[in-house]
């Protein structure tokens, strides 16, 4: 009897081991497929003013792309950020750095802070992507 029990665990442990496996690879994949998507984004970003200043690939069981890029205010007014939200064919992640830097230049002007250089924005690719933009140097990295 106690030999079936431990047989039993050991095929549930191999089992439970390989749907893991696979949920880890194909977790991998689905990365690098939201990677690839966004490295068409920053040429186009580098188009529009922002420069790549830092990119990094981080490899394990979630793989990652951290990129940061600098640019101008003057490059990046209210009025051409709609401009370029209103181009046909704009990809999902290209939006959302646009939309992401329109609403943080929003939230500074509510807060009557003089702008200061450089626009920061730092993309963090992961099964979730992150964005954030700097208005001026962060003091915490």
């Amino acid at each position: 009897m106690i030999d079936k029990i431990v047989k039993t665990l050991q095929d549930a442990s191999g089992t439970i081991r390989e749907q893991a496996n696979n949920l880890g690879t194909g977790a991998k994949e689905k990365t690098y497929a939201i990677i690839e998507d966004w490295l068409q984004v920053f040429p186009q970003l580098e188009i529009y003013g922002l420069k790549v200043e830092s990119f990094a690939l981080g490899v394990a069981l979630s793989p990652s792309l951290e990129v940061d890029m600098k640019g101008a205010h003057a490059d990046f007014t209210a009025e051409r950020l709609e401009e370029l939200l209103a181009k046909e064919g704009n990809s999902t992640a290209l939006r959302t750095v646009l939309s992401t830097i329109k609403t943080t230049y929003s939230l500074h002007r509510r807060i009557y802070a003089d702008l200061q250089e450089p626009l920061i924005v730092k993309v963090r690719v992961r099964i979730s992507p992150e964005v954030k933009v700097f208005i001026g140097e962060p003091l915490i990295q």
